[in-house]
C-alpha cells in the first residue's frame, strides 16, 4: 500500500479551512483543537488558508485560536489575496424584500420539466404538484419544488436568483462569480456546491447544506439594483453552517433574525430532499403536520373534525399528490376515516368510520 498522499488542491484546502472556522464558531473540543493544530502545522498553505477565511468572516474567535494553537510560521508561502467570492464555489443567497427583476420572456408555466435560463432576466415557476429543473448558463442546476417561483439574471460579476415562493435545490457550478438567491429580507451566503432552501408556511427559511459551507448574515446595504461589475457584498458578521447541517432563520420582532443551527443525519437529509424524486416521506410526524406538507402538492384541502385525529403519528412513503393512496393508508393502517365534500375538500376524523 502506498504511503504517498495526494497534495490537497487549493479549493479543497479552502474548504477544510472553512470547516475548521465553522467548528470554532459553534464550539470546538480539546481533541479537535489538537487535530486542528496538526492540520495547521502540515504546511504554511494551510495556515494561510485558515487565516484568510477567518479574516474574511471577521471571526475573532478563530483568529485568537490560531495564535493560541499554532503561532505564525517563520516562513509562510503567501498566496495572492483571493477575492472573497472566489473561495471554493461561492454562492450568495441574498434575501431582500424588494424584487427588482423583470422577466425576459414568457417562461412561466412551460410544460417542459427541464428549462435553460438565458443571460437576460428570466422567470420560472411550478404549479401545485409540479417539479422542474432549470439548467443555468454556467452549468449550475436549479430544481424547483411544487408551487415555486424564481427570477434569474446573470451579469459579469454576479449570478442571481430571486426565490419569491416555494422551495429550491441548487447544485452550483464552480466559478469566481457568486450565485445569489434573494428571499424575503434576510441574507444567506453559501460557500460550497449544494444546498436546499425552503420558505415555510410561517415565513421562516429552512436551509439544508449537503456539501460545503454556508454563511448566514445580512447584506451591507439594501439592494436597489444588481451590481454589474462587483459581487453583492455581505455584512462582516455571519453564522457559518457546514455540510450536514440545517439552519432555520426566523424573524424576531419584524426586523431582527434568529438563526438556529443543528447537525442533521444523512437519513434526515434524504427525507427532506425526497421531493426531488416526487416522493414524500414521513417519519413520525403528526397527521396535522403531514397534511400541511401534503397540501403543498395538491389543490385538495383537508379539514379535521376532531383534535384527536390531528395528533395521530404517521410514518410511511407516499407519492407527492397521491391523495387517494394516502386516504386508503389512513383508513386501513391508522383508523382515520375520511369523507369527500365536493371535489376539493376532505374531512378527516379519528375512528374507522362507516363501512
Amino acid at each position: 500500500m502506498s504511503n504517498v498522499a495526494p497534495l490537497p488542491t487549493e479549493s479543497r484546502r479552502d474548504e477544510q479551512a472553512g470547516l475548521w472556522v465553522a467548528k470554532i464558531d459553534r464550539g470546538i473540543s480539546e481533541s479537535e483543537k489538537a487535530e486542528l493544530g496538526r492540520w495547521l502545522s502540515a504546511g504554511p498553505e494551510n495556515y494561510q488558508a485558515f487565516l484568510e477565511t477567518a479574516e474574511l468572516w471577521d471571526d475573532m474567535d478563530a483568529i485568537s485560536m490560531l495564535a493560541e494553537i499554532c503561532p505564525k510560521p517563520d516562513v509562510a508561502k503567501e498566496r495572492s489575496r483571493k477575492v472573497p467570492w472566489a473561495i471554493a464555489a461561492s454562492v450568495v443567497l441574498a434575501i431582500s424584500s424588494a424584487v427588482f427583476f423583470v422577466a425576459g420572456g414568457d417562461q412561466i408555466g412551460q410544460p417542459s420539466n427541464v428549462q435553460v435560463a438565458g443571460l437576460a432576466a428570466d422567470v420560472f415557476s411550478t404549479e401545485v404538484g409540479e417539479q422542474k429543473t432549470i439548467e443555468l448558463p454556467d452549468g449550475s442546476a436549479l430544481s424547483l419544488n411544487t408551487n415555486s417561483l424564481v427570477s434569474i439574471k446573470f451579469t459579469e460579476a454576479n449570478r442571481f436568483v430571486i426565490l419569491e415562493r416555494g422551495e429550491i435545490h441548487v447544485k452550483v457550478a464552480h466559478e469566481p462569480r457568486p450565485l445569489s438567491v434573494q428571499v424575503g429580507d434576510q441574507i444567506i451566503q453559501a460557500v460550497g456546491t449544494e444546498f436546499n432552501i425552503e420558505i415555510t408556511s410561517d415565513h421562516s427559511i429552512e436551509l439544508v447544506v449537503t456539501e460545503g459551507l454556508v454563511v448566514v448574515g445580512l447584506m451591507e446595504a439594501p439592494l436597489t439594483t444588481l451590481p454589474e461589475d462587483k459581487p453583492v457584498e455581505l455584512a462582516p458578521t455571519s453564522t457559518l453552517v457546514a455540510g450536514g447541517e440545517e439552519a432555520v432563520i426566523r424573524h424576531v420582532k419584524d426586523t431582527l433574525q434568529k438563526i438556529e443551527t443543528e447537525e442533521i443525519e444523512t437519513e434526515d437529509i434524504a427525507v427532506k430532499l425526497s421531493w426531488r424524486n416526487g416522493n414524500i416521506i414521513f417519519t413520525g410526524e403528526t397527521l396535522e403536520e403531514a397534511v400541511e406538507e401534503i397540501e403543498r402538492y395538491t389543490a385538495v384541502e383537508f379539514v379535521f373534525l376532531d383534535e384527536d385525529s390531528k395528533q395521530e403519528e404517521i410514518a410511511g412513503f407516499f407519492k407527492a399528490g397521491d391523495v387517494e393512496g394516502l386516504l386508503a393508508v389512513l383508513r386501513t393502517e391508522f383508523e382515520i376515516s375520511y369523507q369527500w365534500v365536493g371535489e376539493q375538500t376532505v374531512e378527516l376524523a379519528a375512528g374507522p368510520g362507516p363501512e
